[in-house]
């Protein structure tokens, strides 16, 4: 007895794919992969295992991590498919060969589809009176000839319906012929919805020939007729231009009120602005398909050209409309929708991180005291000095506002500078920081003082006020006087202050609330994890916030090292970590080359040279070095049986240890004086620090309280003026930059600049 020959299915090589995607070798991901593996994170790979991944940096390996967890994702995906298929007996060569092929998981739901098991369907409720069959007969377009000479039996009409009627069943409630034919309707226009390929076409086609379309949602329902309910549905989504006394929110909204862009050109940031108004309910969204261009199309491959099958055209027609129309339209709709969301997603949380990063990696201002305000209206103006090493030395309260006596106050905030030889003065960017930074402005000029000002993003300084940690650092302040230190903070050390907070709070994303959360947490947690460990942290200083950020180092081994702080005083060597509770060898591996200890006998502690790599290190320094030209350095490095790049960075380290990457960076742009968006004219020209980067342009802070946008046609490209298109502001501008900006135009109604790049 021959047997059936077993099917199998050929396992996705994702060491390959990964190579193919990333542009790297096989050696590359085979070798990155197993570190990952083996629990090595990514800031440790990337720096101390250069040799073994071939100098992958941080972005190249977060990237090769997220795809790798996604193909294993896929490949499981795939296999229980698979299994699936082949417990219900349903599983074929074409099957096993589509799966293989299969690159998303889409993909994968579309193959499954047909087999899933369902909800009662229309579909299903006829299979259930056992009308299958009859849906056979009419799919496969080949009703018999009917032998009954009469010519009114001729016709399509009654030859579907001679092939209905053994079907008739009134026990199982078909009750006639046009019963039965219904019912096979509706299992074929649920098998063309199922079919694979006819699915993937029809998505395929929408999106590239499809527009996106959004129109004002306009309630004009008459209040004063509560008896009038004809046609709610109608009044609820009827699509008008706006007006303000239609609708006060539309303003928002108002470029999205009478809207359409094709599919495959719109761009992410109007995704999510659509999204944001159709769920406020100001918006309707829907997508236009070539309708007409996809029911031809499947009927050239659905309708078969035999002459019998002229006689089941009109109905396998009418089943393709209602197909489409009824299952598998909207389903595509979400599917596009859902894939446009992602996209936008995507793109946005690239772009908060990037922001993110930029802010995180601001120079730091050591070395100076700073009198940070946390401004507000009704409460006053909360103070706080901070000396040079962060550690609060007074707080006050101050009153700014324009009908306020200010007299009283500039002589507090004037005492309080000559008390502490105050340099700085961080002004929160927050309710009153207008009136606030004209009163700092008034008196350095009015007593001639060497003191200067910036406007710090005071974003999250309230979320870590009230925080459990802002608690636990000053249990004695109040939560405003706790965001007026953090302000000062945060201009002192940035990375060290905003690591206390949230990363989704710190306000240099677009729409960061209407996105994947978890995703987004995940990707700024990496952010602020590589910043960290790109900068280092000192171990005696750090808080438990910044060290859990450490490679390695978990937010409970974070406490544990405070804790073993408190009781034993410094730490004097890194091998000391060693005896803190809870951080074993392997938290050591991965976190001991980013922590500095200032205080070690032995300065190689102060440094990023990793402990497994001393050895090396003092060998180096011992050597008689007559050059240091690329033939040179190979050379030591095959003596000291190390690899090139690790040798490169012990060098840089040696020569300047105690780096900081981050004093590399131009200095924030302080200022003395105060101009108001009043004083703004078209064509001025001023500096300005970047605050934020979007997709569609750049933030600019110039100094009037108003940041204004240099939209992305005014950014100039590198070494250019406008003659090259960029595609994305990032291309040109970080956050933090102090660039040179015109005028263009101020809206002063609605607190508008606009800007463009000298």
């Amino acid at each position: 007895m021959e047997q059936n020959p077993v099917i199998t299915m050929q396992p996705l090589n994702i060491t390959a794919k990964l190579a193919a995607e990333l542009s790297l070798a096989d050696w590359q991901v085979q070798r990155t992969t197993e570190l990952i593996d083996d629990g090595n994170t990514v800031p440790f790979i990337a720096r101390y295992r250069k040799e073994v991944t071939g100098s992958l940096d941080d972005e190249q390996l977060r990237t090769l991590h997220e795809r790798l967890n996604y193909l294993r994702n896929l490949q499981d995906k795939k296999t229980q498919v698979f299994n699936i298929l082949q417990e219900q007996n349903n599983l074929t060569t074409e099957l096993a060969t589509a799966l293989t092929a299969a690159a998303t998981l889409t993909e994968i739901e579309d193959i499954y589809r047909p087999f899933r098991p369902k909800r009662r369907t229309r579909a299903t409720i006829a299979e259930e009176k056992g009308l299958s069959p009859l849906a056979d007969i009419l799919f496969d377009q080949n009703i018999p000839n009917n032998d009954n000479n009469d010519e009114t039996d001729k016709t399509d009409k009654t030859a579907i319906e001679t092939a209905a009627q053994p079907f008739v069943n009134p026990d199982k409630g078909v009750l006639t012929c046009q019963d039965a034919l219904n019912g096979a309707s509706d299992i074929i226009a649920e098998r063309i919805s199922d079919d694979t390929a006819c699915r993937k076409w029809i998505r395929n086609i929408t999106w590239q020939e499809g527009f996106i379309n959004s129109v004002e949602i306009v309630e004009k329902a008459d209040k004063s007729d509560k008896s009038d309910k004809t046609d709610k549905s109608e009044k609820s989504t009827k699509s008008t231009k706006s007006t303000k006394s239609d609708n006060k929110k539309i303003g928002v909204y108002e470029m999205y009120a009478d809207f359409t862009e094709p599919i495959r050109k719109i761009v992410g940031h109007r995704i999510l602005a659509l999204n944001r108004g159709e769920k406020e309910k100001q918006l309707k969204i829907s997508i236009e398909a070539p309708t007409d261009k996809i029911l031809a199309g499947l009927e050239k491959r659905l309708l078969k050209t035999t002459a019998n099958a002229a006689k089941t055209e009109q109905f396998i027609k009418a089943a393709i409309i209602d197909s489409y129309k009824r299952l598998t339209a909207p389903a595509v709709e979400r599917e596009i929708r859902a894939a446009l969301t992602e996209q936008a997603e995507e793109g946005a949380i690239k772009v908060f991180g990037e922001n993110l990063r930029q802010l995180l990696m601001q120079p730091p201002i050591k070395g100076r005291a700073v009198l940070a305000i946390d401004p507000g209206f009704r409460t006053g103006c909360k103070w706080a000095v901070v000396d040079e090493t962060g550690k609060a030395l007074e707080t006050g309260v101050v009153y700014c506002t324009i009908n306020a006596n200010t007299a009283p106050s500039k002589a507090e905030l004037k005492r309080q500078i000559e008390k502490y030889a105050v340099e700085l003065i961080a002004i929160g960017n927050g309710t009153a920081s207008r009136e606030t930074e004209q009163v700092v402005a008034e008196l350095i000029k009015e007593n001639s003082l060497n003191v200067q000002y910036i406007i710090v993003n005071e974003a999250g300084a309230s979320v870590y006020s009230a925080s459990k940690l802002g608690a636990e650092e000053f249990p004695d302040f109040d939560v405003a006087m706790r965001s007026a230190v953090s302000i000062g903070r945060r201009l002192q050390d940035p990375l060290a202050e905003l690591v206390k907070i949230d990363p989704k709070s710190i306000g240099v994303g677009q729409y960061q609330h209407d996105m994947n959360q978890k995703q987004l947490g995940e990707t700024l947690s990496g952010v602020v994890e590589s910043c960290v460990n790109r900068v280092g942290v000192n171990l005696n200083t750090a808080s438990p916030s910044l060290l859990a950020y450490v490679a390695g180092i978990t937010p409970s081994v974070a406490k544990q090292i405070l804790l073993y702080r408190e009781q034993h005083g410094k730490f004097t060597s890194r091998k000391e970590l060693l005896k803190v509770n809870k951080l074993g060898k392997k938290a050591f591996e991965q976190c001991a080359g980013f922590l500095r200890i200032p205080e070690s006998p032995n300065p190689l502690d102060n440094t990023a040279v990793h402990p497994e790599s001393y050895e090396i290190a003092e060998k180096f320094l011992s050597l008689d070095k007559k050059g240091e030209n690329d033939e040179f350095l190979a050379n030591i490095a095959e003596q000291l049986a190390v690899g090139l790049p690790t040798l490169q960075d012990i060098i840089k380290e040696l020569a300047k240890p105690g780096r900081d990457p981050r004093e590399e960076l131009p200095p924030p742009l302080l200022r003395s004086d105060v101009l108001d968006i009043k004083d703004l004219q078209e064509g001025m020209e001023l500096k300005g620090t970047v605050r934020n980067i979007v997709d569609f342009g750049a933030f600019v802070d110039i100094g009037v309280h108003h940041d204004g946008l240099v939209h992305i046609s005014q950014l100039n490209p590198k070494g250019s003026k406008r003659t090259n298109r960029i595609k994305h502001p990032l291309e040109v501008v970080s956050v933090g930059d102090i660039i040179d900006v015109g005028v263009v135009s101020v809206d002063l109604k609605r607190n508008r600049i606009a800007l463009r790049q000298i």
